[in-house]
């Protein structure tokens, strides 16, 4: 492992993600474990796959905020703008070991292989449904948003069939999430976002606490197996608004990125469509090369961590670089920049994160773009880039791979 003086400079994460590439480029570039910066806060991030998997299961690094040393001494307050995405309220999410587990539990029920097959058919409507709303848009030969249309409008389709969310409510929700991620929100509006989204939950429970139904939220609230302690408000409350807001996110990206991917790579592509590829694949090189998460914030030190000469001090923070962790040369190789459906380490990618806590909802976000990218390109066949693929600027999320629009020609 490349080796960093514990004096180096620590390099600036830009929340503005003016240059994706350049600081991928850059965090590839260094060591393993790197000193960064993040809007003022100091802190380690992990850039290499072997490193990240052995500090993912290490128990000595934790979810609780309150062990953070800048927050223990004040230099960090919810003043701070990344603040809601580490002081998010108690959920699976934000706890370790057995009270991680006892929260995690009936979500990985409810993402069971036989949940997620009675699922299908309704994530194969809503692409229909979605799939005709882009035709119409496009019906004049202009170009349409292939990202508004399409790809954001349907994962919170699925999530919110998952969770018991009215269809009437999505708009708000999307809008909501948009402004509370986006670093141009200004920190008060931001907070203002948080309040309102905490009030809808809560209305959420108290109609699925009266009139329960056949979904994630009531089961929350009413399924609770022999042995196991029932759920608390707040952790129903803090499961269902983490679980909203990861379970669209990701998925939003996953489809446009492959999109992407493959319209630049033609040749690949056609691969696919001649059954000599599969969807499949696409979809882990794209998590591996360009995937849903830049930046995963944040995990805590409750003892010193040695990694080589280097030491994680106790009440350090430690961010999970995971787009760097992507192109790896050590595992990758060295063209591990160039998207290749052949890649024989593409699905050991661990994109959507490692150990107790890797994302319950990474099931669901493969079966909807294994879903979503075959009829789209069998709907659209011709569809191009209305742009030059390297001019898609992302929004100005420092944890989200989130580009700002993807405007197609859809060739009919």
């Amino acid at each position: 492992m490349s080796q960093q003086c514990p004096h180096t400079a620590a390099l600036t994460i830009d929340p503005m993600v003016a240059d994706l590439a350049g600081e991928t480029r850059t965090l590839c570039a260094g060591p393993a474990l790197t000193k960064i910066e993040l809007l003022g806060a100091p802190a380690w991030t992990v850039t290499r796959h072997n490193l990240a998997r052995q500090l993912l299961t290490d128990t000595r690094l934790v979810k609780d905020h309150t062990q953070w040393n800048l927050w223990q001494s004040g230099a960090v307050t919810h003043e701070w703008p990344l603040i809601g995405m580490i002081d998010a309220g108690r959920s699976m999410f934000t706890v370790d070991g057995a009270e991680h587990r006892r929260l995690r539990i009936k979500t990985t029920r409810a993402l069971a292989p036989r949940r997620l097959g009675a699922l299908r058919p309704k994530i194969e409507q809503f692409t229909a449904e979605l799939l005709d709303d882009l035709a119409q848009a496009g019906a004049g030969g202009e170009a349409v948003d292939l990202k508004q249309i399409f790809a954001y409008p349907l994962p919170m389709r699925v999530v919110s069939e998952l969770m018991g969310v009215p269809r009437t409510d999505h708009t708000y929700l999307l809008e909501s999430y948009k402004k509370f991620f986006s670093l141009l929100t200004p920190h008060d509006e931001r907070m203002r976002v948080f309040v309102e989204l905490d009030g809808y939950y809560t209305a959420l429970i108290k109609e699925k606490t009266a009139n329960p139904a056949d979904d994630l939220t009531s089961d929350f609230l009413h399924d609770v197996a022999e042995g196991e302690t029932p759920l608390t408000e707040e952790e129903v409350h803090g499961n269902l608004k983490a679980l909203v807001a990861a379970g669209h996110e990701t998925t939003v990206s996953l489809i446009i990125m492959t999109t992407r991917a493959l319209l630049g790579h033609p040749e690949q592509l056609a691969a696919i469509r001649a059954g000599e590829r599969t969807w499949e694949e696409a979809i882990e090189e794209t998590l591996r090369w360009d995937g849903p998460v830049i930046h995963l914030l944040m995990r805590f030190a409750t003892e010193d961590i040695t990694v080589d000469d280097l030491t994680i001090e106790k009440g350090d923070g430690v961010v999970i670089s995971y787009r760097a962790i992507g192109r790896d040369r050590g595992l990758h190789g060295d063209d591990a920049d160039t998207f290749d459906l052949t890649r024989p380490t593409a699905n050991r990618n661990i994109s959507f994160g490692y150990g107790p806590h890797i994302c319950p909802g990474a099931a669901l976000a493969r079966l909807e773009a294994a879903i979503a990218l075959p009829a789209l390109f069998d709907r659209f066949p011709n569809l191009r880039a209305d742009i030059p693929l390297g001019e898609h600027g992302n929004l100005p999320v420092l944890t989200q791979n989130d580009p700002a629009a993807f405007p197609v020609r859809l060739g009919i």
